[in-house]
C-alpha cells in the first residue's frame, strides 16, 4: 500500500511529506511515475513530495497516515533504509 504522511517537514523554503510503500519499492516507483513525481525526489526509502501535491496524491490512492505510523509500517515491511546503512 502507498502511504503519505502530513506535510510537516520544512526544507528549501517549502513544507514536505514522505511517500512510501509498505509492500515494495517497485510499487512505490510505479505510483510515483504515474503521479508525475520526479525520480530525483527518491531518498533511500521514500519520496519527498511538496505540500502542494499532498491532496493530489491522496486522491490518486495514497493512504494518509501519521508520520509515526508511516515509519512503523516502513520498518515492519523491511523496506526501511536508514542513513549510513
Amino acid at each position: 500500500m502507498i502511504l503519505i504522511d502530513p506535510p510537516l517537514w520544512p526544507a528549501w523554503d517549502r513544507i514536505w511529506s514522505h511517500l512510501v510503500s509498505d509492500e515494495s519499492y517497485d510499487e512505490l516507483h510505479a505510483f510515483a511515475r504515474a503521479a508525475g513525481i520526479p525520480a530525483r525526489g527518491f531518498d533511500r526509502d521514500h519520496y519527498d513530495v511538496p505540500s502542494e501535491r499532498y491532496d493530489d496524491l491522496v486522491a490518486a490512492g495514497a493512504l494518509p497516515v501519521s508520520s509515526r505510523e508511516l515509519v512503523r509500517r516502513l520498518i515492519n515491511s523491511g523496506l526501511r533504509h536508514r542513513k549510513g546503512t
